[in-house]
Formats: structure tokens, C-alpha cells, sequence
């Protein structure tokens, strides 16, 4: 009677990623954040740790990354439609309620490592993750002969990990503050410009064109002269303006008024506004294709419609206006060209 021949499984290993805990634990332990909204993940380069961590302690090839996280009736945020698209990941979305909760998640995780288990598609399983509802998955991948690694995140005290997840796991590791460090920054919020700042400005240069009887564009080309009203001495004192103002030099001042707001506080810098342009700019190459964006070249010059849309992008990563602020649109858009120049392989260039 002829017997089957044993045959060895070759060591291959999966990497199952919880983002609803490593988002939550790594900002609270790293920024103190209780919120999505306070911080920017770098996720392409955090996955390319985790795997890069992964190689170096286990056995065999890596098959693929699994990416579990939630979105409200699982529709994905643009963030998310760029993890989808990184080699070697498959993004996994459960639904995101009104109360912040992850729904579905646990349930996807199980069907996930139960198939690959009983397939033998792996023989080890990297999982980080911290809920008890994970516990299932491991054990009915043990079930099939599959080793669990349990990977955590160093908690802020105590554990951020359910006791029975990290009994039932082959082996525990928490991975320390300084591995997560790099690719969590806390999102910046735009000091207010003062409230009627740039309308004392405006009012300013009204009654300095009155002041000086000086034309309008409008009316030297139409070859009307201006019609100017007098204005009484005292009301004319009254008037914050230097006696030499023209509409020139006041337009410029209204310009340094609303770049440089009179609380002192500085706007945005230059590096900050290059990063956000290159992550929009990503955003959209990801989001509205290739050949959407290559319309725009050769660029500088954003169509208006276009541009609108690329400063109310950069106002949400940032959660504050940018309207007061002239040279951060500037190096926004530089940011922007740069990223999408990159993309095409041609020079760097400027916007006006």
C-alpha cells in the first residue's frame, strides 16, 4: 500500500498590521495624541521598517503585508488608497462608526490567517495588534501548526495589550518608542492672523487714494479723469497713513500686514510647505492617475481652479487657513511641482 511522502513547507511568513492600535498607541506614546487628526503618519516608509524588521528576525520570504484599519462606510480616505497601492500590501478596511469604532476588522483578520493557515501558505504569522478580539485568529491559526509572533507598541504605562492575546501568542515583542519615532509628526496648526488687521490696512489705502486724488487703472485707461470728493482736514488727520502714502506703497504694506499678522506670530515655514505640496501632490498621483496630472505639465503655473483646490488640500493637513499667508502658497506650490516633477523625470522648477 503506497504511502504520501512527507514534504517540508518552505518558511514563509505573513505581517498582519492592526492601524486602528498602532495609530493610537504609537500617538499616544509619542505625541500624546488621543486623535488621527493631531498627527501625520509617514505610512510608506513605516511599512518599509516593519518588513525590513520582520526579515531580520524571521526565517524565509516574506509573502505580503495585510493592512486592517476602518473607514466610514468603508470607503477609503486618500491616505489609505496609497497604502493600497505599495507592493507587497493589501489593504483591508472595515467600517468606522460615529463613535470612532473599528467594526468588522477582527472578523476580516481571522478569515485572513485561518485561509492561509489551512493552505499552508505560511508558516510563521507577524501580527501587531493589542485587542482581545484578535485572540480568536491566533488560536485557529495555531490550530493549523502556524507559529504567532505578537509585536506591540512600547505602552505609555502598564499595557496596551490584552493579557490573553499575549499568553496565547509563540512569542512577544514591543516595539520600543525610538523604531516608531521617525514616522509620526504632530500636525501644525496656524497661529490666527489679529482679527481686523488687514481691514485697518484696506481702510487705510482707501483714504490715502482719496487723499492723494490718485486714478484708478480703470479710469486712466478710459480716459475719464478721477472723480474725487473733498475730504475735511480733520478727517483727513484722522487717517493712519504717511503723507507721502500712494495706493502703491499701501497695497505693500497691506501685503506685509497679512503675511506677518501684528501678534508677533510667524506663519508656516518654508521646509513644512515644501512637505505638505510633495504629500498633496502624492495624494492626487495616486488618487486622480498619472495621466490626469501629467496635463498639468509643464507647470509652473496652476490652472485656478486647479490651485484652489491644492491650497484647501494643504489648509486640511495643516488645520488652518493659509489665505494670510502669500509665501507659504508660494512654497506650497513649489512643494507640489517638485513632487510632480519627480514623478515624470524632468527639472525642478518654480511658481510664480
Amino acid at each position: 500500500m503506497a504511502t504520501s511522502e512527507y514534504v517540508p513547507q518552505p518558511a514563509r511568513y505573513a505581517i498582519f498590521v492592526d492601524a486602528g492600535y498602532l495609530y493610537a498607541a504609537s500617538g499616544a506614546l509619542l505625541l500624546g495624541c488621543g486623535s488621527r487628526r493631531e498627527y501625520r503618519v509617514a505610512a510608506e516608509k513605516l511599512i518599509k521598517a516593519l518588513t525590513d524588521h520582520a526579515d531580520e528576525q524571521r526565517r524565509g520570504e516574506l509573502l505580503r503585508v495585510y493592512w486592517f484599519d476602518a473607514a466610514p462606510k468603508r470607503q477609503p480616505t486618500v491616505d489609505q488608497r496609497v497604502i493600497a497601492n505599495l507592493p507587497l500590501v493589501k489593504l483591508r478596511l472595515g467600517n468606522l462608526n460615529a463613535q470612532g469604532q473599528q467594526k468588522g476588522v477582527d472578523a476580516q483578520l481571522r478569515a485572513d490567517l485561518e485561509a492561509l493557515a489551512r493552505h499552508r501558505g505560511i508558516t510563521d504569522a507577524v501580527l501587531l495588534a493589542g485587542d482581545e478580539d484578535m485572540l480568536p485568529a491566533v488560536e485557529a491559526a495555531q490550530r493549523y501548526g502556524i507559529r504567532v509572533h505578537l509585536w506591540g507598541v512600547e505602552p505609555t504605562h502598564g499595557s496596551n495589550q490584552a493579557e490573553w492575546l499575549v499568553w496565547e501568542s509563540d512569542t512577544v515583542e514591543v516595539l520600543p518608542a525610538e523604531f516608531l519615532r521617525p514616522y509620526f509628526t504632530k500636525a501644525k496648526v496656524l497661529p490666527a492672523p489679529a482679527p481686523g488687521s488687514a481691514a485697518a490696512v484696506r481702510d487705510a489705502a482707501a483714504a490715502a487714494q482719496r487723499t492723494n486724488h490718485v486714478p484708478s487703472p480703470s479710469q486712466v485707461f478710459a480716459g475719464r479723469p478721477p472723480a474725487v470728493k473733498p475730504m475735511p482736514a480733520a478727517a483727513r488727520a484722522a487717517v493712519p497713513v504717511p503723507g507721502a502714502a500712494t495706493p502703491a506703497t499701501v497695497a505693500a504694506s497691506l501685503n506685509s500686514a497679512t503675511a506677518a499678522p501684528s501678534d508677533g506670530k510667524l506663519g508656516p515655514d518654508r521646509d513644512h510647505m515644501l512637505e505638505i505640496g510633495e504629500h498633496v501632490a502624492q495624494k492626487w498621483i495616486f488618487e486622480r492617475g498619472r495621466d490626469n496630472i501629467r496635463d498639468l505639465l509643464p507647470g509652473p503655473i496652476l490652472p485656478p481652479v486647479i490651485d484652489k483646490e491644492l491650497l484647501i488640500e494643504a489648509e486640511k493637513e495643516l488645520g488652518g487657513s493659509l489665505r494670510p499667508y502669500q509665501e507659504a502658497r508660494t512654497w506650497l506650490r513649489d512643494g507640489f511641482w517638485e513632487r510632480v516633477y519627480r514623478e515624470f523625470g524632468i527639472g525642478i522648477g518654480k511658481s510664480d
